[in-house]
């Protein structure tokens, strides 16, 4: 692994990690948000709404970790698959981490990284290389692996659920998160988001693509992940107030697992 002491992108040499797992990268949706790349560390900008949700995740995602390792993020390993301009890579960072960031926007690593040099953060690393290549170099690498709001965006998401357990120690905590599939998110993630609200771009995401909470539990069981946690995030658009809930996953949703100690390392692929 390499050091984690400074900010970097290592992305000049990035293209022979890409190329086997090219099949499972669609350039329409990474360009979606390259595109806005400036944009994202202006937290009244197109991200506006992942600054607003991060103090949420980060809590949660840091309640997965305790439960799991009885301690906080700090001195914890943790890649972050499709990290984008490194929101949340960041804030864990700042919690303690050692974070690898991993996407395959060139423009939203660099986004990543000026913002991690202007601040000065340690233990932040960013890195243009495809979830499958990091898990074949790195197989069993990290304390943590999340994989946030990505799911939606590629091709073949159980391949990605596949690297997560793959990078993934044993004994370790994944958290993904993505958008359920049914009438509701559609008029709540597509119709109101995109076309109401004016939360995220319009475009930003097809409903065909979002996964029920069964589905995802479903891929991740079949490597071998054990769930360990469910729950719901929330809006309300009158008071711009956002909530997490485990009565409610109708919409967007984030799901931890677990990979036990007692089973092998070898990729279970389906």
């Amino acid at each position: 692994m390499q050091s984690h002491d400074t900010a970097t992108i290592n992305s000049i040499n990035s293209a022979s990690d890409t190329n086997q797992a090219i099949n499972n990268a669609d350039f329409d949706e990474i360009s979606k948000f390259t595109k806005l790349a400036d944009e994202w560390w202006d937290r009244m900008g197109a991200f506006k709404s992942l600054h607003d949700i991060n103090p949420l995740r980060l809590n949660w995602i840091e309640d997965r970790v305790n439960d799991c390792y009885g301690s906080s993020l700090v001195a914890k390993s943790v890649v972050d698959i499709g990290c984008g301009g490194g929101i949340l890579a960041h804030s864990m960072a700042v919690r303690g981490a050692s974070v690898l960031g991993i996407d395959l926007g060139d423009e939203n690593l660099k986004a990543a990284g000026i913002h991690a040099a202007k601040t000065g953060i340690d233990g932040l690393d960013f890195r243009c290389v495809a979830a499958e290549e990091l898990a074949a170099e790195h197989a069993s690498g990290f304390d943590v692996v999340t994989c946030m709001e990505m799911l939606e965006h590629v091709p073949d998401p159980s391949a990605i659920v596949q690297a997560c357990y793959d990078l993934l120690k044993p004994g370790g905590v994944c958290v993904m998160s993505t958008i359920n599939r049914n009438p509701k998110s559609y008029l709540f993630a597509i119709i109101g988001a995109e076309y109401v609200l004016n939360l995220v771009d319009k475009g930003t995401h097809d409903w065909h693509k979002f996964i029920t909470p069964a589905e995802l539990d479903q891929m991740a069981m079949s490597v071998g992940f054990q769930r360990c946690d469910l729950t719901g995030l929330h809006y309300n658009p009158i008071t711009q107030h956002y909530w997490l809930s485990n009565k409610n996953v109708d919409v967007n949703y984030m799901m931890a697992f677990t990979k036990p100690n007692t089973q092998t390392d070898t990729p279970k692929h389906t």
